[in-house]
């Protein structure tokens, strides 16, 4: 049996999270060295040395930003994968996820791409576990549509990844709706996969 959680408790994981998220938004605008906890603080409404009861400093919020993203997309991905029977179904599905992360997350994606070296050795290693977990669940849905070697998978899965990640980067055209930029990403994807 848990306890349930008290308001201070909510509170105080609510804060938490709004650090996250501001962390990874100042650290997409600014990069990791132009940012200091005193702004990640103020972004949320508390001085910088506040944040110390939430996080360790400013190179543990970078690794629970990563680190977190990370585990969500594996938990995610292995939802959307159990739930659908169908081989073709299934890569449509984790294309689908993945699509509407990327479009949902694209400063996570930058912090990504740009500050994964700040990391702590083991956070390092622990989002690269989990970036190799996320990568398997692909290469096991797609094994059963394409009859390559596994190199060749895990190339079609990285290179599509590499597709869809970097989209949302140069797409903020305010002329084109999430929906529409998804489907025409999801259809890309699908394409590329199995060409």
């Amino acid at each position: 049996m848990t306890t349930p959680l008290t308001a201070r408790d909510r509170a105080k994981a609510e804060r938490a999270d709004a650090l996250l998220t501001e962390a990874a938004r100042l650290f997409a605008e600014r990069g990791y060295p132009g940012v200091s906890l005193e702004d990640i603080g103020a972004a949320v409404g508390v001085s910088g040395p506040a944040v110390y009861r939430h996080f360790t400093g400013k190179q543990a919020l970078l690794g629970a930003v990563l680190v977190k993203v990370s585990a969500d997309l594996v938990d995610g991905g292995r939802r959307v994968s159990e739930g659908t029977e169908d081989a073709d179904d299934r890569i449509r599905a984790l294309i689908a996820f993945h699509v509407d992360f990327a479009l949902g997350h694209a400063d996570v994606i930058r912090v990504h791409d740009r500050d994964l070296a700040h990391l702590s050795d083991q956070d390092r290693a622990d989002v690269r576990r989990l970036q190799r977990a996320y990568i398997e669940l692909w290469i096991s849905a797609l094994a059963p549509i394409l009859d390559v070697p596994t190199d060749e998978l895990r190339l079609r899965v990285q290179a599509c990844f590499g597709l869809i990640n970097s989209t949302p980067h140069s797409t903020r055209s305010a002329s084109r709706s999430k929906r529409s930029t998804a489907a025409i990403l999801s259809a890309m994807a699908h394409a590329a996969l199995i060409a």
